[in-house]
C-alpha cells in the first residue's frame, strides 16, 4: 500500500490540500455541467412543445379560414 495509513493518505505528504481541492474542484465542476446540461434539455423540450403547439395552432387558423372562404364563395354562387 502506498500510506501506512488514512491519515497519511489525507495529508500526502503534505500536498494533500492541493490534491483534495484538485478533486473538489473537478466533481464540482462536473456535477454543474450535469445540472446545466438537465435544466438546457428540459427547457429546449418544452420550447420543442410550445413551438408544435404554435404550428398546430397556426395551422388550424389557416384550415377554419379556408373552410370560411368556401362557404363564402358557396353561398355567393
Amino acid at each position: 500500500m502506498a500510506f501506512d495509513s488514512w491519515q497519511e493518505l489525507i495529508w500526502m505528504g503534505g500536498y494533500g490540500w492541493y490534491v483534495w481541492l484538485a478533486y473538489g474542484m473537478t466533481f464540482l465542476a462536473i456535477a454543474l455541467l450535469t445540472i446545466h446540461g438537465l435544466l438546457t434539455r428540459k427547457k429546449l423540450r418544452q420550447l420543442a412543445v410550445k413551438k408544435q403547439q404554435q404550428q398546430q395552432r397556426i395551422a388550424r387558423r389557416k384550415q377554419q379560414e379556408r373552410n370560411r372562404s368556401k362557404l363564402a364563395d358557396d353561398s355567393t354562387s
